[in-house]
């Protein structure tokens, strides 16, 4: 099987969270089931640095659930809240340092022929959906813990490609959603979006 050379390498996801958070805008989520390939821009993301970051599952420290936080970069880290939403982050930086870019919206143009009947949208879908919110995204892309740990490089069933260059003023900071218990770190600007 030949590599695809669009699919992002582990040493993407091993450098600084913030960088890749926003490296990411732009960038293309695949997710392949069967012969049914959905391909989705990245547009809004958030990031989470370690156990300092009282936001982060892993300012409680290592955990059976955030193991997966301090393993390789490149990972998928998928979890379930609410009883309801399945969420995907992406590991990133050093091995048993515990950070993660939080997925929170996506971008499909349906013109580009990669949206086939996909999920509740199919043909009656815009040129341009906008899928926002963590747990839409992985509602549409039908990502589950099951995923939870997939290698994001290997180029099969979830992966992200290289994507369009994004120009510094077209990015967003915010502050990030729904984490007003996090005490001083809920100021931090570690929300990035496509404006």
């Amino acid at each position: 099987m030949s590599v695809n050379p669009k699919i992002l390498k582990r040493n993407f996801y091993k450098k600084d969270t913030l960088d890749v958070a926003q490296a990411l805008l732009g960038c293309f989520l695949i997710r392949k089931i069967g012969k049914k390939t959905i391909r989705a821009m990245i547009t809004d993301v958030e990031a989470y640095v370690g156990e300092d970051d009282l936001a982060c599952h892993a300012s409680k420290g290592r955990t059976p659930r955030t193991e997966i936080m301090y393993g390789e970069a490149g990972h998928a880290y998928v979890y379930f809240v609410y009883g309801m939403h399945n969420i995907i982050n992406f590991i990133t930086e050093k091995k048993n340092f515990p950070a993660a870019v939080m997925l929170r919206g996506i971008e499909i143009n349906q013109g580009d022929g990669h949206l086939v009947s996909f999920g509740r949208f199919g043909r009656e879908t815009p040129s341009v959906l906008r899928v926002s919110g963590p747990g839409r995204l992985t509602k549409f892309m039908r990502i589950d813990r099951k995923l939870n740990g997939w290698n994001l490089t290997k180029g099969e069933k979830l992966w992200v490609e290289k994507g369009i260059k994004v120009p510094k003023n077209k990015i967003r900071k915010s502050k990030r959603v729904g984490i007003d218990y996090a005490k001083h770190c809920k100021h931090y600007l570690w929300r990035f979006y496509l404006a």
